[in-house]
């Protein structure tokens, strides 16, 4: 029997995958002050709309897509709220996270060592936006959520008027507000990632918050100029507007597909800038 015990083989570390490392940012964030600070905008706001249109009965906001229904039913309030919405707070919750999501870390100092863990650089990139996109779509979840629940509450689950004059039953409506929820969603990505690239570039959480605030309102000025209505169908505060042809009978998918693809132009570019920023960044430095 040989005196020598066998050689032992070498235990690995397996390396953390995208998963892994999303868990440790949606962590961060269940941390940080902000996200509740977004997520509280996201709730207050609609309670503010129900309660200023219960304490005056006398008008509607007749200027939008279904104001002049929010007091037939509960249904039209969601709809109203999504409209407001793209005005700034949508985009401003937004990039409370996403603009934060990599300056913070740059700020704080502690960006190396993250980098220098065993996840790929890469790897950190993607948990980080992943992580922004979900507080985006929870954020815009509970934004139209709440103005639903008030909406009903305060006015009622009746039937809506399409805005091809077809009215449609609750179950119908609810899913034709899920639907437009899903569409809204898709210039609130292409928000984000502008967010994300703000935060990664400028390695500041202010500036790439305000940046991306006034990125929104800057296309929407661009939007209201009659000289460059040619320019309208690709600005992302048209976009804010697709959800509207998903409320029709029959349905226009004609704004909800030029929303994806317009969308896309800019959250792709975004993405992959920031992401080339990011797996270069020296950190050296600290």
């Amino acid at each position: 029997m040989s005196a020598h015990a066998a050689p032992t083989a070498p235990l690995h570390r397996s390396r953390p995958g995208v998963a892994t490392v999303f868990r440790w940012e949606a962590r961060k964030l269940v941390a940080q002050k902000r996200t509740y600070l977004g997520l509280g905008a996201a709730a207050i706001v609609p309670v503010i709309f129900v309660v200023a249109l219960l304490a005056d009965s006398s008008g509607n906001p007749e200027e939008v897509a279904f104001g002049d229904l929010v007091r037939e039913t509960g249904l039209a309030i969601p709809l109203v709220c999504l409209t407001f919405g793209s005005i700034w707070l949508i985009p401003l919750i937004t990039a409370l996270v996403a603009g934060d999501i990599v300056a913070n870390e740059d700020q704080n100092g502690t960006l190396k060592t993250i980098l220098t863990r065993s996840a790929e650089r890469w790897q950190v990139f993607a948990a980080k936006a992943l992580a922004a996109l979900m507080y985006a779509a929870l954020a815009l979840t509970l934004f139209v959520g709440t103005a639903l629940v008030l909406g009903g509450l305060a006015f009622g689950f009746d039937p809506v008027t399409l805005l091809s004059g077809t009215t449609v039953g609750v179950s119908r409506g609810l899913t034709l507000i899920l639907a437009g929820t899903l569409a809204y969603l898709l210039p609130v990505i292409a928000m984000a990632a502008i967010a994300l690239l703000l935060s990664t570039a400028t390695r500041n959480s202010a500036a790439a918050v305000v940046g991306t605030l006034m990125a929104s309102i800057l296309m929407q000025v661009l939007g209201a100029l009659s000289a460059l209505d040619w320019l309208d169908p690709y600005l992302l505060s048209t976009q804010f507007n697709a959800w509207q042809g998903l409320l029709r009978d029959p349905a226009d998918w004609d704004p909800v597909l030029r929303a994806a693809w317009v969308s896309a132009a800019y959250t792709v570019p975004a993405v992959f800038a920031a992401l080339t920023l990011f797996v270069r960044r020296d950190v050296t430095g600290g």
